[in-house]
């Protein structure tokens, strides 16, 4: 019997360290997914309506613009850089501890210029195709400043990003140009939505 137990055990112990070796796997592979592949982000203000809502979930594609040093934010093995009209996700530069999601308007060397509901880059108006513009109401972030902005030059390595609900976001136009190396990454699928439910699996555009 003692002979038996002792085998019973063993058995015992080499299956529990089975189940906790595969949970750490898991953990080290979430995590590098998290860190280096895509994260999971959800949508708290209305500032990229229509294209994103309150309550939409979203997943960032993080490799797409190359991989980082974790915490430094340095890129490692560069792959491609932001376009314009791509949905980023990027680290607030007024507040590092913040995550902000605009969309890119601006690239470097760009100069920037808006006027009314107009914005020209390089002296041409730009085709504003996801530009919404609601009236500016109570909640307008600082409607005196929506009517004219720039020109401006967008400086090497930085971004000029809007949110697409131009009234009510608090964007490039206020706190200035985003830092290529504070970028993300890029926002591609709403994975799941509250209530707006039939929102699953829009792709971001």
């Amino acid at each position: 019997m003692e002979v038996q137990t002792a085998k019973s055990n063993l058995k015992k112990k080499s299956v529990f360290r089975e189940y906790a070796e595969a949970a750490v796997i898991a953990i080290i592979l979430a995590l590098f997914i998290r860190t280096f592949v895509v994260q999971a982000f959800k949508i708290p203000s209305g500032s990229m309506e229509p294209t994103l809502l309150v309550g939409d979930h979203i997943l960032v594609n993080k490799f797409l613009y190359g991989v980082k040093i974790p915490f430094m934010n340095k890129t490692l093995i560069p792959i491609s850089e932001p376009k314009r009209n791509d949905v980023i996700v990027f680290i607030y530069p007024v507040d590092k501890s913040k995550d902000f999601i605009k969309r890119v308007i601006g690239l470097p060397g760009d100069e920037i210029e808006i006027v009314g509901n107009k914005i020209y880059i390089n002296g041409k108006p730009f085709e504003d195709r996801y530009g919404y513009y609601p009236d500016l109401g109570r909640k307008a972030v600082d409607p005196a400043g929506k009517t004219r902005f720039g020109p401006v030059t967008v400086p090497k390595d930085r971004l000029f990003v809007m949110g697409d609900n131009r009234n009510h976001s608090y964007d490039s136009r206020f706190w200035g140009f985003v830092p290529l190396d504070s970028v993300k990454g890029k926002a591609f699928i709403i994975y799941w939505s509250w209530p707006h439910w039939k929102r699953f699996l829009n792709l971001v555009n």
